[in-house]
């Protein structure tokens, strides 16, 4: 199973969506040319937006290649 990270809060998320992007050496820049996603959003979320639309986010995660896992505690 890969790296699993508890995300507990908006800045968790951006911080593993930073982490990954720079992982495969890409910009936000690169990120944004091969989504249909601005610069300006992708690092307002990878900063903790707390109001990022969630679709979005999601799309950003996929991007990257972030899997998002629901479990119950």
């Amino acid at each position: 199973m890969p790296d699993v990270k508890k995300i507990s809060s908006t800045e968790n998320l951006g911080m593993a969506i930073r982490s990954r992007r720079k992982q495969l050496g890409l910009s936000l820049h690169d990120v944004a040319n091969f989504t249909n996603l601005g610069v300006r959003f992708i690092s307002e979320v990878e900063r903790g937006k707390s109001t990022a639309e969630i679709g979005k986010v999601i799309e950003l995660c996929n991007s990257v290649g972030i899997d998002i896992f629901v479990g119950e505690r």
